[in-house]
């Protein structure tokens, strides 16, 4: 995917993997730092553009040496999906009481992130950059996609919990469910935010809600339903 860039003036240990304790690079990382330098990407992005980015811009931006970035991320396509990610971890799953308003709660937090001019931006251009990118794709599902799977496993534990869906027979089963499930409501909402550019209100999120639990011959997508009220 990017191969880590040596500065002339910068020592082998600055920008290889983190050495002994003693070493200027196994100090400890500076969260603060790491958020400065996430929230620039971000900015940057919106202002300039997947092509003008550059390590150099973000590290202008967030106050750090560029040394400070390639300790860090080898290139910007790393850079740019942790910056992503940090958004997308911010997503949660409080406990509405049901399977339906868990899921409309979720559905409209992730339609509602979407809408953010850094999200937008950040999310398209990378998705955009792994078509070409191999490497990038793999970060991408476990910086993002793998991360945001705890939802489903979250939603659908507390389900089970409550007598709303049954016991999977074995892992396996279980955990290609998972990943449907997560399949059909991320792509669902990122078609409607990103692709359809239409919104993700409540409303919208209701009728999938309905579609996703109760199915095609099960329940009509435009349903009355009262559980996003809980």
């Amino acid at each position: 995917m990017c191969s880590r860039p040596r500065p002339a003036d910068a020592r082998t240990s600055e920008v290889t993997t983190p050495g002994p304790a003693t070493s200027r690079a196994g100090r400890p990382r500076s969260a603060t730092a790491d958020s400065a330098i996430l929230e620039a990407t971000r900015a940057a992005l919106v202002e300039l553009g997947w092509a003008k980015l550059t390590m150099g811009d973000v590290a202008s931006r967030a106050g750090v040496a560029k040394t400070t970035l390639y300790r860090r991320w080898a290139c910007k396509s790393e850079l740019v999906v942790d910056a992503v990610a940090a958004l997308f971890d911010a997503l949660e799953l409080p406990d509405r009481g049901s399977l339906a308003a868990d899921v409309e709660n979720v559905v409209l937090q992730f339609g509602a992130l979407l809408e953010r001019p850094e999200t937008r931006t950040a999310f398209m251009a990378v998705v955009a950059e792994s078509t070409r990118d191999e490497a990038l794709r793999t970060r991408i599902r476990g910086s993002i996609v793998d991360r945001q799977k705890r939802l489903v496993l979250l939603g659908r534990e507390r389900a089970r919990a409550r007598g709303e869906l049954p016991r999977e027979p074995d892992g396996a089963t279980a955990a290609r469910t998972t990943d449907l499930v997560f399949d059909v409501i991320a792509g669902a909402v990122v078609h409607r935010a990103l692709v359809s550019a239409e919104p993700v209100d409540q409303e919208w999120a209701r009728s999938f809600t309905a579609l996703l639990l109760g199915g095609l011959a099960g329940q009509a997508p435009g349903s009355s339903r009262k559980s996003s009220e809980q």
